[in-house]
């Protein structure tokens, strides 16, 4: 009989998080930790971290840094690779500020590699700058990161491509909402420093002639506040005719098309009503506010008493798929909402909504083993502005992915090692899944009855403890585990999809081959693999994925 040509032969399948298969390392737990290549490293930290935050192991400026290194290193190994997953993070997974470090760290890595021009093949640095900027305060936050990094001395790529997002962010409206004087680059700051075209030093031209105004306008009514608007400019012209309106006389024009006319945004209109924002300023200003925006205020509107005929305005809007798909929310905000708002009349529009941003999670076949790591590195919060954990992303996912589920058992999982005196040196709780009930629901049952456990976090030991001869096992976790058993070591012909929330130097298992796969980030795309790996079908980084 032949060894190899059995009914039981499956092929090898590869994914792009790739590591050692050896453990060269340790977790911060003292687990053995598995080293991973740089594509990969870098991936999982972009993806699960704000830059300029720390996180439960690594500080600030110790992450900023190791970041700042990766980007470096991988450009210097494959540049494309590097424009395109920047390009990527910014217009897919929606992390602002990483995008926008590693671009002007990948110009920083060009311009150090010192390649002649005719040589260079790779993206440009004005290029990679470019893409990663698609909203109009982030050309100050591109300049403000480079001079704070390298000094008023700002290399061309770096001009051109804010230079170039201006010429493609650069409207009326664009400047009302987003120029402030508290900001240290202001648009007039912004066009002295990069000169949008500015046909002597781009080949890019304004947009037209109401753009040249709109340019020319920011420039002088800096040094001559009482110029007059050009009349190209009516959006402006209409703002200042809103501003010159007595105070008393300002409640009266709250009309929607008037607001919308004038640019009026929900943060400006508080201040120029001098005067509390309650039913009637929310109800006119709604119709003209964006996705995250709403969001934002749900509590605020339940406060002021808006009307429930508006508010089935705004649930809808919530809950249609195609203002989902454009906003490019990440889940979490959804969940921070919906523990947030004081009345019901939300929840069913929130829970729609992070059902549609948890779209790309796919129906699993079989008995699937989901381990949650609820242990104390986990409380960790998410950002320095976010009420959430990474243990709630971890939940978020866990159960999203059990109702998707044929057949799902969901642990949460840590160890009573250091808390509860344990003799067994376990600690876990299986969550039972109730049929119908929605998603953000289960989350918040999660949360109220104490499935968050704290303590250190012994994964193997969960494992061996749960595994009951599943398809498939999905860990969702930080990878700081503790003991020497190496994760997943008793069961290598089941595979293992572990999903990554911190993007830890070391992880807890091999990657990238041989039944282990490791994903990462806030977002779904990444669990589409997991039917495509388990149909033999190699796995790769989400931007190919959606390109296919």
């Amino acid at each position: 009989m032949g060894k190899f040509n059995t009914a039981q032969t499956r092929p090898q399948v590869f994914s792009p998080v790739a590591g050692e298969q050896t453990p060269s390392g340790k977790t911060f737990e003292g687990g053995p930790g598995f080293a991973r290549d740089t594509k990969s490293e870098l991936f999982l930290y972009a993806v699960s971290r704000f830059s300029g935050e720390g996180s439960f192991y690594e500080d600030a400026k110790t992450g900023d840094t190791r970041y700042r290194n990766l980007i470096h290193k991988a450009t210097a190994e494959d540049p494309s690779w590097v424009a395109e997953f920047l390009r990527w993070l910014r217009a897919d997974a929606n992390m602002r500020s990483a995008a926008i470090v590693g671009a002007a760290e990948y110009t920083k890595a060009l311009a150090l590699a010192d390649t002649p021009l005719h040589e260079r093949t790779a993206p440009t640095g004005r290029k990679v700058i470019n893409s990663v900027i698609l909203r109009a305060d982030e050309p100050g936050e591109m300049i403000a990161y480079w001079t704070s990094q390298y000094g008023m001395s700002i290399p061309w790529p770096v001009k051109r491509g804010v230079a170039d997002a201006m010429l493609r962010l650069g409207t009326e409206m664009n400047y009302l909402k987003w120029d402030s004087e508290g900001r240290g680059y202001t648009f007039d700051r912004l066009l002295n420093l990069t000169h949008p075209g500015d046909r002597k030093r781009s080949n890019q031209r304004i947009r037209g002639g109401w753009q040249g105004d709109l340019f020319g306008h920011i420039i002088k009514a800096k040094y001559e506040p009482a110029t007059e608007i050009p009349e190209s400019l009516q959006t402006l012209t209409r703002r200042q005719a809103l501003m010159k309106l007595p105070v008393n006389e300002r409640r009266a024009a709250l009309e929607p098309w008037r607001l919308a006319e004038a640019g009026m945004t929900w943060e400006a209109l508080a201040g120029w009503l001098q005067g509390p924002m309650d039913a009637q300023a929310w109800e006119a200003i709604i119709p003209n506010m964006g996705y995250m925006a709403l969001i934002r205020n749900l509590r605020n509107f339940d406060q002021a008493g808006v009307s429930d005929e508006v508010a089935m305005k705004v649930a809808a809007k919530l809950a249609d798929p195609e203002e989902v798909a454009k906003s490019r929310q990440l889940p979490m905000r959804f969940l921070s909402a919906y523990r947030a708002v004081p009345s019901d009349r939300w929840k069913w529009p929130l829970t729609m909504a992070v059902n549609l941003a948890l779209r790309n999670i796919p129906t699993l076949g079989g008995r699937t083993l989901i381990l949650v790591d609820t242990s104390t590195s986990m409380h960790a919060p998410m950002s320095d502005k976010s009420g959430l954990a990474r243990q709630d992303a971890a939940a978020l996912f866990g159960c999203a992915l059990a109702t998707r589920c044929e057949r799902a058992d969901l642990v949460s999982f840590s160890s009573s090692q250091y808390y509860y005196n344990d003799p067994a040196g376990t600690r876990t709780r299986v969550y039972p899944l109730r049929a119908g009930e929605s998603l953000l629901a289960m989350v918040d049952r999660w949360n109220r009855e104490g499935f968050f456990l704290g303590g250190g976090t012994q994964t193997e030991a969960s494992l061996r403890e749960h595994y009951a001869h599943h398809d498939r096992v999905v860990i969702l976790t930080d990878e700081q585990a503790d003991g020497n058993d190496q994760v997943g070591a008793t069961i290598p012909a089941t595979p293992i999809y572990t999903w990554n929330l911190a993007g830890y130097t070391h992880g807890h298992a091999p990657s990238g081959s041989f039944n282990r796969h490791v994903f990462g980030g806030l977002q779904d795309s990444a669990f589409k693999m997991v039917p495509m790996i388990e149909s033999g079908v190699n796995g790769r980084w989400p931007w190919q994925v959606s390109a296919a």
